[in-house]
């Protein structure tokens, strides 16, 4: 017994000692190597002949150089830089948790591009900022240099654009004026078909990429959307997460405030390229008097004049064959992307993103509820998951019961406004009162002190908006409540 554990004992003795001497190996085959690469390095270093060239971060004037400053941001983001024996590390100042590396004196930093191998060097200067040295080969700098220095500056300025700090402007005493755009959408946040966040995405990046393809055609380099759907959908947050895919600038172009063409063509040319210029509500500004030819002016002379490297962002609260054809022509609006209602399969990815969940035992008794013709848009629907947050259950049993009101509701319109059309007979103020208090736990407002004025008034818009009122059939005190009442409705988002 003693002897069979003497010998376990040696086996596993040896063992451990044969794992260390192949892991001692596999280091010393490692430091061999990088010693080799090395030696390599310094024989070639004394037997090729190289050029350098100085890039100094200021000229003459003390103006900076914006190749060192674009330099400088594509080195940092080499992973070399971090796994050099020595670097600087800074924090962006822009978003917490985010750092960069910069080049120490006279650290060297090794790049490959072509095949060739090219290196930078930073060098300290006194009162002059320093400068950044790049050396290759002397065989390659006609094939190399140029290319290289091109391709260093667009990736630069890519590394800007996603670190910069997106800014949203608005118009203020007829001027542009600006905050930090903290709105937190992103492409991965929204609700939305995934087939249609794709797609979305590969035309934005198709954009970002195609300015020798739109100097080709001779066309302006911008790109246009229309976002259209009831509100509550999603569209303005949409727009932020664009912004934020794009590392665009977002300016929030109220027509309202504008006077006239050439006040127009002022914001725009205050407007900087690589931007997002929104326009909510299209639909009401032609629909209350707009001045529709100036719009189209707007979308294709004044549009061309100062959009460059500019994407244009329109909404609109009803479905885009409601819009005059002319306006949504391709050209004027190149994409259109509409915003529904939400059905099972959105209210599923809200969950998710809500509350967590995956799945639940009240997912039929939702999808039901869909299944009736129930409608609630996203923003009801994550209002009522915000406030129950704590209880998934209790937040799905609330949103159960909005879709039987929304059902209800739905019901006690069709057959209300089918009786006005048919002119059979005019609403007693308690079938009004029953017909709109289906409605009050959806945000409408109204309460037990609500006036049959209001309610009549209420109703008269929602008639309105049904489109099935035929001329003499409905009752002049609701038709005159319903117009005093359009213009105070506000569905801005």
């Amino acid at each position: 017994m003693i002897a069979s554990s003497a010998a376990s004992l040696l086996r596993a003795v040896v063992a451990v000692v044969f794992i260390l001497s192949i892991l001692r190996f596999v280091l010393s085959l490692k430091s061999l190597s990088y010693l080799l690469g090395r030696l390599w390095r310094w024989g070639e270093e004394r037997t090729q002949a190289y050029q350098s060239f100085n890039v100094p971060r200021y000229g003459e004037g003390l103006q900076e150089n914006p190749l060192y400053r674009k330099a400088a941001a594509y080195v940092a983001a080499l992973p070399a830089a971090e796994d050099s024996d020595h670097t600087n590390l800074f924090s962006s100042g822009v978003r917490p948790n985010e750092f960069s590396a910069q080049l120490a004196a006279g650290q060297v930093i090794n790049d490959f591009f072509l095949g060739a191998r090219v290196s930078w060097t930073f060098l300290p200067g006194a009162g002059d900022g320093g400068c950044l040295v790049l050396r290759l080969r002397r065989q390659d700098r006609y094939r190399v240099l140029r290319p290289y220095l091109q391709y260093v500056e667009n990736a630069a300025e890519e590394i800007e654009n996603r670190r910069k700090e997106i800014r949203m402007y608005t118009i203020a005493a007829g001027k542009w004026r600006s905050v930090q755009m903290t709105h937190p959408a992103t492409m991965e946040t929204v609700a939305m078909e995934q087939d249609i966040k794709n797609r979305v995405k590969s035309d934005l990046e198709s954009f970002l990429k195609g300015r020798a393809y739109y100097t080709r055609l001779g066309r302006v380099w911008k790109r246009s959307y229309l976002l259209h759907g009831p509100p509550g959908t999603g569209k303005s947050s949409f727009v932020a997460a664009m912004a934020r895919f794009l590392s665009y600038d977002l300016y929030d172009l109220d027509l309202s405030v504008v006077s006239d063409s050439a006040d127009l063509r002022s914001l725009l040319l205050d407007t900087t390229p690589r931007s997002i210029i929104l326009i909510e509500d299209l639909d009401r500004y032609l629909a209350t008097g707009g001045d529709v030819s100036g719009m189209l002016n707007f979308m294709d002379g004044i549009f061309s004049c100062c959009t460059e490297e500019r994407v244009m962002v329109f909404t609109a609260s009803v479905s885009k064959d409601k819009l005059d054809s002319a306006v949504t022509r391709p050209g004027r609006l190149d994409v259109h992307i509409n915003f529904p209602l939400c059905d099972f399969t959105a209210f599923k990815s809200l969950a998710s993103s809500y509350l967590g969940l995956k799945d639940h035992k009240l997912y039929p008794q939702v999808e039901e509820g869909f299944q009736t013709g129930a409608k609630l848009s996203p923003a009801e629907i994550g209002e009522i998951m915000i406030a129950n947050r704590g209880s998934p259950s209790r937040a799905l049993k609330s949103v159960i019961n909005a879709l039987q009101r929304s059902a209800s509701f739905k019901e006690a319109e069709k057959t209300l406004v089918t009786n006005y059309s048919s002119g059979s007979r005019r609403l007693s103020e308690s079938e009004l009162i029953d017909f709109t208090s289906g409605r009050m736990g959806l945000g409408l407002g109204l309460g037990k002190d609500t006036t049959v004025r209001e309610i009549r008034k209420l109703y008269g818009l929602i008639k309105l908006r049904s489109g099935s009122r035929r001329e003499g059939t409905m009752p002049a005190e609701v038709a005159g409540n319903a117009a005093d009442a359009g213009g105070g409705v506000d569905e801005r988002r």
